[in-house]
């Protein structure tokens, strides 16, 4: 093959000595041939951890409890007097949006819910498919059960 035919289709010979090539993404919500359309929504395991200055335990139960109540999409929450763990089912598009959402969570329902004003640092976000396979291997979270508000 001749150097004008790979430079003139973007093979190694367009390519001037030490260029690097650059490197192509994905954009997010992109999805190759055979999958979902990108608008149908797909459910989304989430676990939310947060933790700060201490606060007094049943205060951090009535939070959370009411929390639940505001948003009944949530599955269990367990608590202490520095850091909690959320985890529930969210419904999103792509990965990107329910991570989103998630991070919000917290934040946005502090005043309205009484939480405590700790920092979330801790975020997991797998698909249904990936979170049933770790329940079948053994090594995933366990169910949520029993469902509700309870300490560590």
């Amino acid at each position: 093959m001749r150097q004008g035919a790979a430079a003139s289709r973007g093979g190694a010979g367009s390519r001037a000595a030490g260029e690097e090539r650059a490197l192509a993404s994905v954009a997010a919500g992109d999805r190759l041939r055979g999958e979902e359309p990108a608008d149908t929504p797909r459910l989304w395991h989430v676990t939310l951890s947060v933790s700060g200055k201490q606060a007094p335990l049943e205060e951090v139960r009535r939070a959370l409890e009411q929390l639940a109540h505001d948003h009944p999409f949530l599955l269990t929450s367990r608590y202490a007097v520095d850091h909690a763990e959320i985890r529930y089912w969210e419904e999103a598009r792509d990965l990107h949006d329910a991570a989103a959402v998630a991070l919000r969570l917290w934040g946005e329902h502090r005043q309205t819910a009484g939480l405590p004003p700790w920092e979330i640092v801790g975020l997991e976000v797998i698909d249904r498919a990936t979170y049933h396979q770790r329940i079948a291997e053994g090594y995933g979270p366990p169910p949520a059960s029993p469902v509700g508000v309870h300490p560590f």
